[in-house]
Parts: structure tokens; sequence; C-alpha cells
């Protein structure tokens, strides 16, 4: 018989790991990008650093933002669907009994444990029965946005920093590369946690994670030296 995901601190945990790596992921792409086209363009430290700062702090903002309203939406969703859920108990109990029974009747079970199941998960706490069986929710933990926003915020942050700090350090002959090797680095660690969580292949997520991180970081530097030759 198919079991219902496991939901609670579970879910909890994974919503914040899955915005944290994504996060981390966005800040190291996004801010190489930014700092290697600066430096392509000019090789003053001090206008990379400013512009890796600025990235670092809009788009931590942006992503805390969005996954702030992403994640609150998906949880009035999961409030509105117990709220129907309850109304549903209270008006038509026997119908939601039957419905539940239905459902563990279509997981293999027989019509008559099927129908007991029901019978007791009901007794015994008919919300959550419906809403783990029908909606595959757990009413006592849905999903925070705060947590996701806090975990996109600061995983954002740190990544940017990996870039940064890697562009800004060295001397200017050893920016780009010291960049590029710390970027990728770092992109290979996201690629291979985020495909820990989400059980999927290590080799895959990595090799999509250095090419797009590569090809933007190549892009960038190469729009930056284009537009410093021509403004110099």
């Amino acid at each position: 018989m198919a079991h219902p995901e496991p939901h609670g601190d579970l879910s909890g945990r994974l919503n914040w790991l899955r915005a944290g790596v994504l996060g981390a992921n966005d800040g190291i792409v996004s801010t190489a990008g930014l700092v290697v086209g600066v430096a392509g363009a000019s090789t003053d430290r001090t206008a990379i650093l400013a512009a890796g700062v600025a990235g670092l702090v809009a788009g931590s903002l942006s992503m805390a933002g969005g996954e702030y309203v992403s994640v609150s939406t998906q949880r009035d969703t999961e409030r509105a669907a117990i709220e129907l859920e309850e109304r549903e108990l209270r008006d038509m109990p026997e119908e939601e009994e039957r419905e539940l029974a239905g459902i563990y009747q279509d997981r293999g079970l027989s019509p008559e444990l099927a129908a007991q199941v029901a019978r007791e998960l009901t007794a015994k706490d008919a919300l959550r029965a419906h809403a783990e069986a029908e909606l595959q929710i757990d009413p006592d933990h849905l999903t925070s946005p705060w947590q996701a926003a806090w975990a996109s915020l600061i995983s954002f942050a740190v990544g940017a920093l990996v870039p940064l700090l890697a562009i800004v350090l060295p001397p200017t002959s050893w920016r780009v590369w010291t960049c590029a090797v710390a970027v990728v680095v770092g992109l290979v660690l996201t690629g291979w946690i985020s495909a820990r969580l989400g059980s999927g292949s290590a080799g895959r997520a990595v090799r999509r994670n250095v090419v797009v991180g590569s090809l933007t970081m190549l892009v960038t530097y190469y729009v930056g030296v284009l537009f410093g030759v021509t403004l110099g």
C-alpha cells in the first residue's frame, strides 16, 4: 500500500533546506556574473567590490521576498483546503468517512479493512486523517514562509560571498581565475547537496550547475571586456 509522504518536522526541514540550497546557488551564479563582468571592464578593486556588495544585498532581499510571497501563497492554499475539509466533516461526516475509506481501498485495502481504518482514524482525529490522506498536508505543520525567506536571504548572501571575496582579495592578474575556481567548487557543492535532497543524480546536478555558472561568467566577462574597451 502506498503511504502519504511524511510531514511535520521533516517537511519543515526540507522546506528551508531547499530554499537554502537554491539561494546559495543563485548567490554564487548571479554575483559571479556581476563581479566578473565588472572585472572585465575595470581593474578598479573598489568598483568591483561596490558592484558585488550591491548585488549581494539586492539579490538577498529579492530572493527572500520572492520566497516569502511564494510560500505564503502555498500556505494560504493549504489553509483554504483544510478549512474546506473542516466544513465538509461538519456538514456531511458520513460521506467524508466513506470517501476516506475509498482512498484506502484505492491504495490496496479490502473494502472491509478500508472501512475499518477510515472509521478508527475518523474517531481519533478526523481532520488530520482526511488532510493527510486526501491533501497530503499535516494541519499542525504548514509550510512556513518566514522560514523559507530567512533561509533564502542568508544562503544567497553566503553564496554571493564566494565569488565576491575570490575576486577582490587576489592580485589583479589572478582575480578572474581565482573567482572561476571558487565558483566551480561552490557549484559542485550546491549541485551535490540539491541532488541528495531530491534523491536525484548527483553527477547530472553538478554538471548542470557547473556548465550554467561557467557560461554565465564567460559571457559576462566578455561583455565587460567589450564595454571596457569601448569606454576606454
